[in-house]
């Protein structure tokens, strides 16, 4: 007995522990006792370690909770299997200059690399050639090469150069690398002094070899000016070197930048390198109020002098945010180019001409002009215009495609009239062609005809591969159209095309498209499959894949008797995706939400909305109808800036007071909607209900929990818009906030200090007015060094929470921006939704 009161006062904690050696022998001679007298003392002795912080006893990680560890364990090791799978980014295709028979392909792939928080590139090359039974060939490389530290690549028209770019992480000279087939060429060091790191961003980039491949134009970041020097006698005049002993540099004038990813970047500038020499020169004559990117070499003429065309963002009056946003108003110019003859004839129409410079505003009647290619004869200038966006405030509207002439017989002067190829498409007929929505173009985008054109553009829900002859105007769809999957334009081989399709459950595959039939107004071409060591992953992914299966459903606008137009009448889209395998009860419904709202969620694969398919989850992806990229003219598109001709402005105005700031209410019920309609199609669980969004997808997520607070057992919210009246003093694109709560006169009603009465009515607009209704348990993921939603904006509306006693969790990404897209940040930021929605539903 008296032992046995040792122990119990050891239990309650009255003493501080036992010795581990006591612990041994006291369980020694206790195994002579009977075996319930001995399973009394191992218990007691348990809680004896436990109350000895025992080293053996694990300390679970903060923010994970205990009960919901295994789950993390299992989740991570299958998140891990769907991140490891590469990513098909860009294809090059080249003719042997010896005549010989097929072609020679490269292709960029990624693939994520978690431990070292990058993205793996790497080149895998192979031979095209074509069989006598009409089938083609790829013969694979054994082994990709992985392309480290590369920024960019750029192989040469002919394929017998390679540009290779390094750009520094330091203050290190620029490396640029000119590769021939067999081996290293020409190597470069471009100190800082000269330019800064050169773009890659797929939007300011550019880089073009000009037509014997002897000179490279490119966009790079301006030269930084000096910085005052300050001594231990205070300000020193005149400029000093970095490193002087017993100096330091001061910050100097604060200078803007185009916001989200842009950070620190303040002037992107032109320069053109000669690959003989190494000699670097920057463009002269370009004023310091544009910005520049997407430079081409224009076509040689007779007596004329070389020239560069290049697109031109104007930072007048400010820089806003230009990351997603089409909606920011450029212009194609000319300028000659360094190196060029100085006696040649200027290229000079003079009401388009700046006269301080050789400057050319090639597009000065239309607001917006970018993409700029020549045809492969030289006699038309080709672009995409987003006037559309730009003339309504829309991040991303109906684009159309325009056409110039361009001068090949010496005359000095381009063609002022601007032809529209593809004009604005208002509302599309039930599945005709809706409009353009194009996000790039190839560089080389040309049949051998010289004037049809093959790009890929969004079509609803899916991405497609169209063919467009830029004289006629002609639209033809290219890829097959009864699939449902997405397809996107790699690259051209002859006339012969070479993409990559996907669904939400089948994983990226390349394909080639043959040209089978060709008539003067029109091509046909039959899709064979590649086989490619790429599209290789996991027997375990290809067994949950092929579980799935998923559908485009149309989904009936309710309430239709108050909408004004046809476009606004008819359904919108939701894609769908769900187990194969027949079951007495539903898996539970994850519902996902876009940002913009101005795009669109495709049909393409998503490794992370693949990851939650997996876990077992239905996923109703809604293309709510604010949607630009649906096609639609629908009204509520008005109030949000979808573009109408001038002649039709003065309707417009007549009745857009009808639908102002609907953000909010009118993507609401269309999310409300979509899950009614699968409810009653039996395809969901109404208890069992999920949502996530990110950015505007954020803003409809925590919008829903606040309007329909009994719809959904769980929510996680990406970077979520919460406060607009908090965001316009933050954003790098405040114009949004007025936009979305202002509808169409949020453009000429943005101002930079907004009234009380404006700030009311973007709270009144905003989630946080629905605040006091929340109770769904939220996941926050923000992004600290976001420019775009500033982190403070979830953060406060997550506090909020937290405070009237709905469960939260919080995780911050101290250096990610908008997208949370670094690798580690994005495995972390979707294996918490998989485990916060396990934990819910």
């Amino acid at each position: 007995m008296a032992r046995l009161r040792m122990i119990t006062i050891a239990s309650d904690r009255r003493v501080t522990c036992f010795s581990l050696a006591f612990r041994h022998h006291f369980l020694l001679v206790a195994s002579l006792l009977s075996d319930s007298f001995l399973s009394q003392i191992r218990s007691l002795s348990a809680l004896v370690m436990a109350s000895c912080g025992s080293s053996s006893t694990k300390e679970v990680p903060l923010g994970i909770d205990p009960a919901m560890e295994e789950t993390y364990v299992s989740q991570s090791k299958l998140l891990k299997e769907f991140t490891s799978i590469a990513s098909i980014d860009k294809a090059w295709i080249f003719k042997p200059d010896s005549g010989g028979k097929g072609s020679q392909a490269m292709f960029s792939i990624s693939q994520t690399n978690l431990l070292a928080n990058k993205r793996r590139k790497q080149i895998l090359s192979a031979h095209i050639s074509k069989e006598t039974d009409h089938s083609v060939n790829f013969q694979w490389a054994p082994f990709p090469v992985e392309m480290t530290g590369v920024s960019i690549m750029v192989p040469s028209a002919s394929g017998s150069k390679l540009l290779v770019i390094r750009n520094s992480e330091n203050e290190s000279p620029t490396q640029f690398e000119i590769w021939s087939p067999s081996q290293l060429e020409k190597e470069f060091h471009v100190p800082q002094s000269v330019h800064g790191s050169i773009y890659s961003d797929g939007w300011f980039e550019g880089i073009s070899w000009n037509s014997d491949e002897t000179l490279i134009a490119y966009v790079a970041e301006e030269p930084s000016p000096s910085k005052p020097t300050f001594g231990g006698s205070g300000y020193k005049k005149g400029d000093s070197a970095d490193k002087e002993s017993g100096t330091w540099k001061g910050q100097g004038e604060w200078e803007e930048d185009w916001g989200e990813t842009y950070f620190g970047k303040r002037q992107p500038a032109l320069f053109v390198i000669n690959i003989e020499s190494g000699e670097v020169r920057a463009v002269e004559g370009i004023s310091k109020s544009l910005s520049v990117g997407q430079v081409v070499w224009a076509p040689l003429a007779e007596g004329l002098s070389q020239y560069l065309v290049f697109v031109g963002w104007t930072s007048e009056p400010r820089k806003l945010g230009i990351k997603y946003c089409y909606n920011r108003s450029c212009a194609l110019y000319a300028v000659r180019a360094p190196f060029s003859e100085s006696k040649a004839k200027e290229l000079q129409p003079k009401s388009n001409v700046n006269e301080d410079s050789d400057l050319v505003n090639l597009t000065p009647s239309i607001s917006s002009a970018f993409f700029p290619r020549f045809s492969p004869d030289g006699k038309f200038l080709v672009f995409l215009s987003a006037k559309s966006s730009v003339d309504s405030g829309a991040h991303s509207a109906t684009d159309s495609l325009h056409r110039i002439d361009w001068p090949t017989d010496g005359k000095s002067c381009p063609s002022a009239n601007i032809v529209d190829v593809i004009p604005v498409v208002m509302c599309a007929e039930d599945g005709c062609f809706p409009g353009l929505y194009c996000s790039s173009f190839l560089s080389n985008p040309w049949l051998s005809d010289g004037c049809t054109m093959i790009l890929s553009s969004v079509w609803h829900s899916t991405q497609v591969i169209l063919s467009v002859d830029v004289l006629s105007g002609s639209v033809s769809h290219v890829n097959p159209n009864d699939s449902g999957f997405s397809w996107n334009v790699l690259s051209l081989d002859g006339d012969n095309i070479v993409a990559v399709c996907s669904s939400p459950v089948d994983i990226p595959e390349i394909k080639y498209g043959c040209l089978a039939e060709k008539t003067t107004t029109s091509y046909s071409w039959s899709w064979l499959d590649v086989s490619s060591p790429i599209a290789r992953y996991s027997e375990k992914i290809r067994s949950l894949l092929s579980s799935l299966q998923f559908s485009i459903m149309k989904i009936p606008v309710k309430d239709v008797s108050n909408c004004l137009t046809k476009g606004s009448r008819e359904p919108f889209e939701a894609i769908f995706v769900s187990s194969n395998k027949k079951n007495d009860t539903c898996d539970p419904l994850i519902v996902v939400l876009h940002g913009g709202p101005h795009s669109v969620s495709l049909s393409s694969f998503s490794k992370n909305l693949a990851f939650l398919s997996s876990l077992g989850y239905n996923l109703l992806i809604v293309n709510y109808s604010q949607c630009e990229k649906l096609g639609k003219l629908l009204f509520t598109m008005v109030e949000l800036g979808n573009f109408f001709p001038e002649a039709h402005w003065d309707l417009v105005r007549k009745h857009c007071n009808l639908f102002q700031g609907k953000s909010g209410p009118r993507d609401v019920n269309d999310v409300l909607t979509a899950i009614d309609h699968v409810i009653g199609m039996g395809l969901c669980d109404p208890s069992k209900i999920a949502v996530v969004g990110g950015s505007h997808g954020g803003f409809l997520t925590s919008h829903l929990i606040g309007q329909a607070p009994d719809k959904f057992a769980v929510a996680a919210l990406r970077n979520p818009v919460c406060n607009l009246a908090l965001m316009v003093g933050t954003s790098d694109i405040p114009d949004w906030c007025f936009v979305e709560a202002y509808g169409s006169q949020g453009k000429t009603s943005f101002t930079e200090t907004p009234s009380s009465e404006q700030l009311t009515l973007l709270h009144s607009k905003s989630p946080v007015s629905h605040i006091h209704k929340v109770k769904t348990p939220a996941l926050f993921l923000l992004g600290a060094q976001d420019l775009r939603v500033p982190v403070s904006n979830g953060l406060h509306y997550a506090k909020a929470l937290k405070e009237k006693g709905v469960e939260v969790k919080i995780i911050i990404f101290p250096n990610d921006v908008h997208a949370i897209e670094r690798p580690q940040s994005d495995f972390e930021s979707f294996l918490n939704i998989g485990v916060w929605f396990k934990k819910y539903c």
